[in-house]
């Protein structure tokens, strides 16, 4: 398995396992970052330690030029590319009450859009060069389960689960599959910020968190057309079974999901 890959978002968390994964599987890689050039630095530097090429680049996605001009870049970079993933994101949570303009605009055109212009201008290269290729886009178990105040970040992951469907069937004829990999609670950070994760690890099914290297492996499977060649347009959820269980019976357990929030929001006009 080799290649040449381009992974947005890749600097830090689970973007950095997707990367630092493919390259243990063979591939060179491109990826970008948005603020931390630090990251960036010590990621290309473990990177080429594993004997590959590696280059990023800093990239604000959520402008609509940004996409389309990173992916050629990576093209330059590189020679041409037949894995990208597309894993760039945001969490925001706001509930209907509390929903802003700017977070509405930042989730639609970093979440969602950065990820379709990614795509077709990918898809583009992959048909002039005839490049049996793969698009992966990173999403999330949000997709797939409500919690208060996911409403548009669950909705728009929702959304990239349901489009690959269709881009799916879109890019069959050229030979290029596309897939989603969905991840639950992954350990991205350590510290005290991390004392919920310490709770949530022992109650998900499989007894903790998961990892980025375990999305990267993922990522790697549905790169790799020997392994996944015949799959596309799926969703590939990784979560160790968190969502399996459902609603917890016991509201003690989980207060936050059926408790009033504090508000917070102005009516004085309403």
């Amino acid at each position: 398995m080799a290649g040449n890959a381009l992974v947005t978002g890749g600097s830090r968390g689970i973007g950095a396992g997707i990367a630092r994964t493919l390259a243990g599987h063979g591939y060179d890689i491109a990826f970008t970052y948005s603020t931390a050039e630090a990251e960036a630095r010590q990621q290309q530097e473990e990177i080429q330690a594993l004997g590959r090429r590696c280059v990023y680049r800093q990239a604000s996605l959520e402008e609509r030029e940004v996409p389309e001009e990173t992916v050629k870049w990576a093209i330059r970079e590189l020679g041409t590319i037949d894995t990208l993933v597309c894993n760039a994101g945001v969490t925001r949570l706001q509930t209907l009450m509390t929903i802003t303009d700017e977070v509405y605009d930042l989730l639609m055109n970093l979440n969602y859009r950065a990820y379709i212009y990614c795509a077709r201008t990918a898809a583009r290269h992959m048909i002039k060069h005839d490049i049996k290729g793969s698009i992966i886009f990173i999403t999330s178990t949000h997709g797939n389960r409500a919690y208060r105040g996911d409403g548009i970040y669950g909705a728009l992951k929702a959304g990239l689960n349901r489009i690959v469907q269709s881009f799916a069937i879109d890019l069959a004829p050229y030979g290029i599959r596309i897939n989603a990999v969905a991840p639950g609670a992954t350990q991205v950070r350590f510290g005290s910020a991390n004392r919920w994760g310490e709770w949530l690890g022992p109650r998900i099914p499989l007894g903790r968190r998961g990892q980025p290297g375990d999305i990267g492996e993922a990522v790697a499977f549905f790169a790799d057309t020997e392994r996944s060649g015949y799959i596309t347009g799926q969703t590939l959820q990784v979560d160790g079974g968190l969502i399996i269980p459902g609603m917890p019976e016991d509201p003690k357990a989980a207060p936050w999901i059926y408790g009033k929030e504090e508000k917070s929001w102005d009516d004085s006009d309403l």
